[in-house]
């Protein structure tokens, strides 16, 4: 190959290099640029006669200095390709997008390449490193992914109380007896259900109904701990789990619930609504055979409140007793 042979194909190779539609970075062992491409000329705003030979961390301050080095260093190191996905990291270099396909999104999402050059002697002396926009795909995999939590959560909540729907609720309650039973750990279940509810339908019609369980429902999202799990069983009728929790202390919870929902009013135009709410209380045994029948003793302990005169908790235990002195009558 002659001289001016040589000089052509490397001229038309700095035309392909310039025009391709990436970003293309090549830098020495000591971090100094010595290829800055249009693609990153356009982005960055920075010009060729700006960059060159300057080391590309002081030309370009906003980098993840740290952790590029690091990756840069493991490249020269390995000899071999390395990549960095924009789901680990999402840019490289902060660049704005400006595709049309990916609107709404202001950073350039992007996918890099480090590649290291081997010089004629063998030894690893430069690194290549190719910015790819990535936007577009981000675009559509992050909606994607929006989309289908959406969809998780629908499946799994109560349209009008938001809380856990039955089915969902009843797999966290069989979750919650297999860890009781395999680590032997305490915990409570608690159901309830609003006293007198159909004649709340039968005075004030449905959508009254409807507003006093979202109202209770709010109250109950106010008293629990974000590690209770609450789910609205069925019409007025409301699960708590309380992991971790005795049943002494889930008395705690079952009366402050039960006051608030006794103190509360629910405004319908010019009515007020009052209702009350009936509990049953039941701690995990290990003589129980299933969630089931851990759900079976909560409800008993609940109508033994109704039958009690309503308003007021129940403690299941071998024989139902009312829960110590906090239970009230109304």
């Amino acid at each position: 190959m002659t001289y001016p042979d040589s000089l052509s194909e490397f001229h038309l190779a700095a035309q392909v290099i310039d025009n391709i539609d990436a970003g293309v970075v090549m830098l020495d062992s000591k971090h100094r640029v010595m290829i800055w491409n249009t693609f990153m000329q356009a982005y960055s705003g920075i010009s060729v006669e700006q960059i060159m030979g300057q080391n590309l961390f002081e030309a370009v301050p906003d980098l993840p200095e740290e952790w590029l080095r690091n990756k840069i260093q493991s490249t020269f190191k390995l000899g071999t390709r390395s990549f960095s996905s924009w789901e680990d990291r999402p840019f490289i270099f902060n660049f704005t997008n400006f595709s049309p396909v990916s609107g709404g999104m202001t950073s350039m999402f992007q996918n890099m390449t480090l590649t290291p050059l081997k010089a004629l002697d063998g030894e690893y002396r430069h690194i290549c490193l190719t910015v790819t926009d990535v936007s577009d795909i981000a675009k559509s995999k992050i909606h994607l992914r929006e989309s289908n939590a959406q969809l998780t959560h629908l499946s799994i909540t109560d349209r009008l109380t938001q809380l856990y729907n039955r089915g969902h609720w009843e797999s966290c309650l069989s979750a919650e007896f297999d860890q009781c039973r395999h680590y032997q750990t305490v915990s409570s279940l608690v159901m309830f259900d609003i006293d007198h509810f159909k004649k709340v339908n039968d005075t004030f019609g449905h959508i009254a109904g409807d507003a006093v369980i979202k109202s209770i429902s709010s109250l109950l999202k106010k008293a629990k701990r974000q590690s209770d799990i609450a789910g609205r069983y069925g019409g007025e009728e409301f699960g708590v789990i309380l992991p971790g929790t005795s049943s002494e202390l889930a008395q705690y919870f079952t009366e402050r619930l039960r006051k608030r929902v006794e103190e509360s009013l629910v405004k319908m135009d010019i009515r007020d609504i009052r209702v009350t709410i009936s509990l049953g209380l039941c701690e995990w045994a290990s003589w129980m055979t299933s969630y089931e029948q851990w759900l079976e003793c909560a409800d008993s302990a609940l109508y033994q409140s109704k039958r009690a005169g309503r308003n007021q908790c129940t403690l299941y235990q071998s024989t139902v007793e009312h829960c110590s002195d906090m239970s009230g009558v109304s």
